[in-house]
């Protein structure tokens, strides 16, 4: 697929709809003017210009518009589409990184001590907005469009629908009190946000889902089953059981990617963040990202992603993000090759935590998940291509964030001349950012069948997750010579790598808690660092226990989590940024309500 299908200029129509409710910079006086040289609705309202506006709709999926930051955005990661910050880091996947004095807005966000004054919150506000405002521009102008046909038409209502209800998603699982603006609502934008918008996050998947086709011609596209997918996820979300099992009865047996790929788990699980394997048979729904297109700057690569990689490194910047003791601990395995559901803190994995680089050190030997060695860099394991991770010499204060480094995100070293941006201070990257991933798809389906109490049927479907992890092809393998990462791997795994299937029936006979608490363990080992986490503990209603439990376990490890507290109900939502409700004022009256206990 072409990349100027998602990057191509936006032209700026009716961007005055975003005036004092989502955007801060634009005085009255200007929104009463006729911008010079700017397009009017009668410009775009053909074939071509509704084109390139859908483009700008699916352009702003990445968090990193230009007229966003030119009217007070913030810096491109309190927008990142992964939500590494609002999703991992706070949902204890991953420390802040980096040291005390840098970005001290995520250390409030790490320690539960944030307010409707964080300016993060602002930022991740205003862009998700700017993504909801460019497709009720379309939606608006669509009707007056005259050289299209009633076919075409549909189809750009149902890709901008999806789209919107994307945007919507987001805001809505981590705002919770969002305003509902839609394309009828372009002069009278300052609505309240008192109502339950669910419903209309759903309309918008559901028609997207009865009327996109099965694939299309471009793989960035949305296409019918990536629309049942984001239904099915938002019918978890509000526990409609029942309707998610339908759809998910349907995307395990009929889903297809855009490119028409029948859905299924990848071999390695690696694959899912190469940037030389996108696109795959896993990926649902994915934000398409390119390296070196001619820009000049890293937007179109994980501008979001941009602190996340070692510190003192070949990456050069910056040393965020660094995967947190607990969740090492996570990937442990027991006689049986299962996890410790319960007290895998008390099987913690050895690190090197205070052991400089210089000193001899030997990697756990114990077993554990592969996973983790995708998911979790650390010390004496190969760090992709780029060599045996080193320790402390690639942290940048491991007393305050620990030894680990993230991996996900992080680009190979073979291919880097075509898969890295270095175009900017920090690195960028062609690695897509899967915002639904057909693992996460099983997981849920799993998670709705033991909620129905179909307990076989939920474990069947974490076993297919288990299954590719203990596939060999999922191991990380030791180099076969350590001083030339680049000459190959061996045949040696890297670590004792154990993982194995839940034996048949286990489900069933231990009940649906035991079942429930399985898969949500799954979860967290398969989707670790993917920006999940903190939502899903929030929609199980465990976040308070989760969170108190991760703070009085890694703060005697780790000196960044001085004085974290999770305080419920507070906490399970993000506040409204009080920008926007000082914003909001109509007829004298502030539109905006705050979320409770802010």
């Amino acid at each position: 697929m072409k990349r100027q299908f998602l990057k191509s200029k936006y032209i700026l129509v009716a961007a005055v709809v975003a005036g004092g409710l989502f955007f801060d910079a634009c005085s009255k006086s200007f929104l009463e003017r006729v911008p010079q040289g700017s397009l009017t609705d009668t410009d775009v309202s053909t074939k071509a210009g509704i084109g390139e506006l859908l483009i700008g709709a699916y352009a702003a999926l990445d968090g990193q518009q230009q007229d966003v930051a030119a009217i007070g955005g913030g810096g491109p990661w309190e927008a990142a589409p992964s939500n590494w910050i609002y999703g991992s880091v706070a949902g204890g996947d991953a420390h802040k990184g980096s040291d005390a004095t840098d970005q001290p807005p995520i250390s409030l966000i790490a320690t539960g001590q944030f307010d409707a004054s964080n300016g993060f919150f602002n930022t991740k506000w205003k862009v998700l907005f700017d993504g909801v405002i460019r497709t009720n521009v379309i939606l608006s102008l669509l009707p007056n469009v005259t050289d299209m046909t009633e076919s075409e038409k549909s189809q750009v209502e149902a890709e901008s629908k999806f789209l919107r209800g994307h945007y919507y998603f987001e805001l809505k699982k981590m705002f919770n009190k969002v305003p509902w603006v839609d394309e009828t609502m372009l002069v009278d934008y300052k609505q309240t946000n008192t109502a339950d918008i669910w419903p209309k996050i759903e309309a918008d998947f559901q028609f997207a889902y009865e009327t996109l086709p099965p694939t299309q011609s471009q793989i960035g596209r949305a296409n019918k089953w990536a629309a049942a997918a984001y239904l099915a996820k938002t019918y978890v979300y509000q526990k409609k059981w029942t309707n998610a099992k339908t759809l998910f009865d349907l995307i395990t047996t009929q889903g297809v990617t855009a490119k028409g790929d029948r859905y299924a788990l990848t071999n390695r699980f690696e694959d899912n963040f190469d940037a030389a394997t996108k696109n795959n048979s896993e990926s649902v729904f994915a934000i398409q990202m390119s390296a070196n297109n001619g820009s000049g700057q890293i937007s179109n690569g994980n501008q979001g992603e941009m602190l996340n990689f070692p510190y003192n490194s070949p990456f050069g910047c910056c040393g965020f993000y660094q995967p947190t003791q607990d969740l090492a601990n996570s990937y442990r395995t027991n006689a049986e090759g299962l996890p410790y559901l319960d007290d895998a803190n008390d099987h913690p994995l050895k690190s090197d935590m205070k052991v400089l680089s210089t000193a001899p050190f030997t990697p756990d030997t114990a077993p554990v998940d592969p996973r983790l060695d995708w998911t979790v860099g650390r010390r004496g394991i190969p760090f992709l291509d780029w060599g045996n991770h080193p320790g402390r010499s690639w942290v940048r204060d491991q007393d305050y964030a620990g030894p680990y480094a993230p991996k996900k995100n992080v680009y190979w070293q073979y291919n880097q001349d075509k898969y890295k941006d270095p175009n900017s201070w920090a690195p960028g990257s062609a690695i897509n950012l899967v915002l639904i991933r057909y693992a996460d798809v099983l997981l849920l389906a799993a998670e709705t069948e033991a909620e129905l109490g179909n307990l076989n049927a939920a474990q069947t479907y974490v076993n297919q997750v288990r299954t590719r992890a203990a596939n060999p092809q999922s191991a990380v393998y030791k180099y076969v010579n350590d001083a030339n990462p680049m000459g190959g791997f061996s045949t040696t795994p890297a670590a004792n790598y154990v993982v194995a299937n839940y034996p048949a029936g286990r489900f069933a006979a231990q009940g649906q808690a035991y079942a429930l608490k399985a898969i949500r363990f799954e979860r967290k080992l398969e989707l670790a660092m993917e920006g999940q986490r903190y939502f899903d503990i929030v929609r199980w209603g465990t976040a308070n226990a989760e969170m108190t439990k991760f703070f009085a376990y890694e703060s005697k490890i780790t000196t960044d989590l001085g004085g974290a507290k999770f305080v419920a109900p507070r906490n399970e939502y993000y506040p409204v940024p009080q920008r926007q409700i000082d914003l909001s004022m109509k007829g004298g009256t502030k539109t905006l309500e705050q979320n409770t206990g802010y």
